[in-house]
């Protein structure tokens, strides 16, 4: 294998969990002799960056992506927004080939960032979301997904390609037949590893995603646990410079943990309260956890996953306003994330930068 080959990593930046999920790839290319060149965002950079200082990297232009307070809204500002989003995959183009032109890199893993692309170097693409949910005009977005994954040379979807899977209808065609491209299952995309650890906190609450929502759900968090008798973990996922702690009653609050941390935090915790994001969801599939979800109002990727994983008896899980403590008590009517660990074989994946 060519130890000299560079490979372009580059995470969207929407909450964290695009940068999270790309933590085994970059830890598995270093280990087959790779170097790795990191790319991206604000958080999604810095906590990159924090878990591997010694990489370079360059800054992408950011896509900005918030939620609205009210998740009716959230389609709408979506397409507001598209031609800024335009914008901006053009700006990463011309970063990228820079990058190309100078010989800096020689491969390229973008997770769901559509300008980190390049004709003249293999490029793959990471994505769940072979279609895209959006309520009413589900089918356009998909189809316009869709067009933009063709420009890449291969597409890896982090699931099983089994009916049992975790992404249901967002990683998977119905026909498979008429799928519109080459897919890779690769198996599930995790940092994390389950261990026998004793029991520190009843629940721990992690929090990601875009402003104001992530504030919104900290806020009512903390209403919900501050009585309560239970040992409270509360993780903000604000990566900053400096690591915070404050005791607020029973309740911990950490703004950020890295990787290595938040792995003994969750396996040291019985119950997990979170967002039903894709990488949190394969994250704690891969540690068997039992958990309670609480999906981004408007945000209907999370709200179809969190139901799909209610309605097959894995996680329960209630609308923002509706969670109170009381919720919990159903978590043990459900068998928690188990029977879905498939680790990607690395090895066979990467031969793809060594084709010619």
């Amino acid at each position: 294998m060519n130890s000299k080959k560079t490979i372009l990593v580059a995470p969207l930046h929407w909450g964290l969990g695009h940068a999270t999920r790309c933590i085994p790839i970059i830890r598995e290319l270093l280990k087959n002799n790779y170097n790795v060149f990191l790319a991206s965002d604000g958080g999604a950079l810095l906590l990159l960056r924090k878990e591997f200082p010694e990489l370079p990297y360059v800054s992408l232009p950011s896509y900005n992506i918030t939620y609205p307070k009210k998740g009716a809204f959230f389609k709408l500002k979506l397409m507001l927004k598209a031609p800024y989003i335009q914008k901006i995959i053009t700006s990463e183009k011309k970063v990228i080939e820079e990058l190309v032109s100078e010989g800096k890199i020689h491969g390229i893993i973008s997770d769901n960032r559509w300008g980190v692309r390049s004709k003249n170097i293999p490029s793959v693409i990471i994505t769940h979301q072979l279609n895209v949910l959006s309520g009413s005009t589900s089918y356009v977005s998909s189809k316009m997904h869709q067009k933009l994954i063709k420009k890449f040379d291969a597409c890896w979807v982090p699931d099983l390609e089994d009916s049992i899977n975790l992404s249901g209808k967002l990683g998977h065609f119905k026909d498979a037949l008429s799928v519109p491209f080459p897919v890779i299952y690769i198996g599930l995309l995790s940092r994390m590893k389950k261990k026998k650890l004793p029991i520190v906190y009843d629940v721990l609450c992690l929090l990601s995603g875009p402003e104001p929502q992530r504030t919104v759900l900290e806020e009512q968090l903390l209403s919900v646990f501050k009585n309560s008798e239970k040992k409270i973990l509360l993780v903000q996922g604000i990566v900053e410079d400096v690591k915070k702690e404050k005791q607020i009653g029973n309740i911990k609050v950490i703004n950020f943990l890295k990787s290595d941390d938040l792995e003994q935090a969750i396996n040291e915790s019985t119950y997990i309260v979170s967002r039903s994001g894709y990488t949190t969801i394969m994250d704690l599939a891969a540690m068997e956890k039992k958990a309670f979800f609480i999906p981004t109002p408007g945000q209907f990727e999370q709200v179809y996953l969190a139901k799909r994983l209610k309605q097959a008896g894995f996680v329960p899980s209630c609308k923002q306003h509706k969670f109170k403590i009381e919720k919990l008590d159903k978590i043990s009517f459900y068998k928690g994330l188990k029977d879905f660990n498939s680790q990607p074989d690395f090895k066979n994946l990467f031969r793809f930068f060594e084709s010619e």
